[in-house]
């Protein structure tokens, strides 16, 4: 029985890289027709749509309040926040996705795992080892090795995927201390909501928002508003109940992985041998910085 419900717990894990992965196919997509601000903001507000009947879902199985009042300071300020760091991570994301490939996106992205235990040394965590470590310096040589061209130059679209990384990881920053006293559920629907708003003031101020474009992207902007906020964090939730910390460090880094598939068998792009090397070492530091302390754990 144990068994069947790590299994299983694993399906949704890995079903939830690939439809992450797959998000930035869609990213992609959605950009001939609407501008980044325009597809952000309607699928961060449907993302945010979503997440009500999980909340109510939770609600009627534990009548208790899901962490502090609504209208508490810390609910707000913190909401507020954590809405503005995840508008900024996924602007600078999107916008970054015009310029480059799904497959480099998705990897780019994927430093984020380790500039969480980097941007920590900020705050005087002391809990960087040898994983990490090595984990950020393979990181970095693949990022070169991806990004950065023979002349030592490096496309806009790379860069700004970059910075968004730095956003991500400060997201999970914040999510780590505002989370246990906001709610997950709860804060991932507020904070969808301030950055859906965000996005959609930016829209309107910066780019042409059109009815008849927005219907052309309908079905990359429902991709990554229902599939990739609504069922996968939903997923990631139920599943990381059960799955091994192991099982789910492996799975979810498979999300770069798809990005790549996703960007070679539907928008037929390729990576020259020397990208793809990039690509092999920021997934090796990604799993060496979340696995190390799980192998020590277990000697």
């Amino acid at each position: 029985m144990e068994k069947a419900r790590t299994w299983q717990s694993d399906l949704m894990l890995l079903i939830t890289a690939a439809i992450w992965g797959l998000a930035f196919v869609a990213q992609r997509v959605g950009m001939k027709y609407v501008g980044p601000f325009t597809f952000n903001g309607i699928r961060f507000l449907l993302g945010c749509l979503t997440m009500i009947p999980l909340i109510l879902w939770n609600k009627s199985r534990s009548p208790a309040p899901d962490g502090l009042p609504f209208r508490s300071k810390t609910v707000i300020l913190g909401s507020a926040l954590m809405g503005f760091v995840l508008f900024m991570g996924a602007s600078l994301q999107q916008i970054g996705i015009v310029y480059t490939t799904a497959g480099k996106a998705g990897f780019i992205t994927g430093l984020y795992v380790v500039i969480v235990p980097l941007l920590g040394l900020l705050w005087h965590d002391r809990t960087m080892n040898a994983g990490m470590w090595a984990g950020a310096f393979l990181a970095a040589a693949g990022m070169y090795f991806l990004s950065v061209t023979k002349s030592f130059t490096i496309s806009i679209g790379d860069l700004l995927v970059f910075f968004s990384a730095f956003m991500w990881a400060a997201h999970v920053q914040l999510a780590g201390w505002f989370a246990p006293r906001i709610g997950a559920t709860r804060l991932a629907m507020i904070q969808y909501a301030v950055c859906g708003f965000l996005s959609l003031i930016a829209a309107f101020i910066t780019e042409q928002v059109r009815i008849s474009g927005i219907l052309r992207a309908a079905i990359p902007i429902l991709y990554g508003g229902l599939l990739s906020v609504g069922v996968a964090y939903t997923l990631q939730l139920v599943a990381q109940k059960k799955a091994p910390a192991s099982h789910a460090a492996i799975l979810m880094s498979l999300e770069t992985v798809f990005a790549a598939l996703g960007g070679w068998l539907i928008l037929g792009e390729t990576l020259s041998l020397r990208a793809l090397f990039g690509c092999a070492l920021i997934l090796s530091g990604m799993l060496a910085s979340q696995l190390y302390p799980l192998l020590k754990t277990n000697k």
